[in-house]
């Protein structure tokens, strides 16, 4: 009974020591297998650096202002007797554009004319007076100090009809009237909004770094999305004193021509302040570059051999500087070599060392001007 026991004991024990040495020897082919592996290359597009000469800018986002631009009101509180223009007309400096109700002011204007007339007459009557020595220098200068207060009465009133005849303070364009005949109107009520557009302004922002780079005079150019193919050209005329401490920017203007009144105020613009001479930079399309927060990088395509010591086409992540960019296009300033082939499209799915397969068929955009196939 011993001996049988210790037999299958020791059959058992064999049995599970040759499994043991089975699943042993799986693991290590399994590992040595896996580190072999290679992943099959990923398909992408390839374009070659190369270096252009490119006008240095900077692009910065700038909204139109006007030189000039109020909402006419009302200076004094009276009724519409007269409406002279039309919603969106152009007026001159000066133009008579409401005319308050100023009948009352009229009449209070003819008295005070009339005692002014009064007082004058008077007054010249007691020089001759004085000179003969019939009246005092008292009675003079009382009937001198009449005089001129009667001549202050009827300036008084009729700078309150001046103000009751509302007129262009500037030339410009008219908005919408906002005011209608008979309206009774508070003093400070909106009459209608006048913009003066050309010239005009377009006030944008750049960083306290490049601050230094714009100066006053530079060329300014500005597109605007609504007009397409449109650009107006400006230069820089102002630059603010602080740097706003929520952006660490500083706000510029610029001023352009307007002679069509095509720019509005408020309109949304894309702004490229020329910085000086054209540089060489290589080029790339935006498709190619990686962008993360520890740094912009982009992959180069080139021989390399995995781990056995077999060639294989793959990709190298190089780090790059980046510059001003235009239409499809990117400038690198610095981290690449003009002539290196670099990967246009599929960066997303790469990295460090990937084996990749280059299919050119299809290419990424790479216009400095592109434009939508349907426009």
């Amino acid at each position: 009974m011993l001996k049988r026991m210790i037999l299958m004991l020791t059959v058992t024990a064999g049995l599970i020591s040759g499994l043991g040495f089975f699943k042993y020897r799986q693991i290590q082919e399994a590992l040595a297998h896996a580190a072999s592996f290679q992943a099959p290359p990923e398909a992408v597009t390839t374009t070659v650096a190369q270096k252009e000469k490119w006008p240095m800018t900077l692009s910065a986002i700038g909204t139109i202002t006007a030189v000039q631009g109020v909402t006419v009101s009302a200076d004094l509180p009276g009724i519409v007797e007269r409406i002279t223009f039309e919603s969106g007309a152009a007026v001159r400096e000066g133009d008579l554009l409401v005319q308050l109700d100023t009948r009352q002011e009229q009449a209070q204007l003819a008295s005070a004319e009339a005692a002014w007339e009064l007082a004058r007459l008077n007054f010249d009557r007691l020089q001759d007076l004085v000179n003969q020595g019939a009246i005092t220098r008292a009675d003079y200068d009382a009937a001198a100090a009449g005089q001129k207060q009667t001549e202050a009465k009827v300036e008084e009133i009729r700078a309150t009809i001046a103000r009751k005849t509302i007129k262009a303070p500037f030339s410009g364009i008219l908005g919408i009237r906002q005011v209608n005949l008979g309206q009774y109107l508070s003093g400070g009520d909106a009459v209608v909004p006048l913009q003066s557009l050309d010239p005009i302004y377009v006030n944008f922002s750049v960083p306290q770094q490049e601050t230094a780079e714009v100066i006053i005079g530079r060329n300014v150019r500005i597109t605007i999305g609504d007009l397409a193919g449109a650009a107006f050209t400006g230069r820089v005329t102002a630059i603010n004193a602080v740097v706003d401490e929520a952006t660490r920017n500083v706000q510029i203007q610029a001023t352009l021509a307007n002679p069509k009144g095509a720019l509005r105020p408020g309109m949304f613009a894309q702004v490229e302040v020329m910085l000086g001479a054209s540089r060489p930079v290589v080029t790339l399309p935006a498709s190619a570059i990686s962008y993360a927060p520890y740094g912009d990088s982009v992959f180069v395509v080139t021989d390399l051999k995995n781990p056995d010591g077999q060639s294989y086409r793959g990709v190298r992540q190089q780090f790059v500087k980046l510059g001003p960019s235009r239409g499809d296009q990117i400038a690198v300033l610095s981290g690449l070599n003009s002539g290196e082939e670099i990967v246009s499209s599929g960066v997303f799915k790469l990295r460090n060392g990937a084996a990749v397969v280059v299919n050119n068929k299809v290419q990424p955009g790479n216009k400095p001007a592109p434009k939508p196939e349907d426009s």
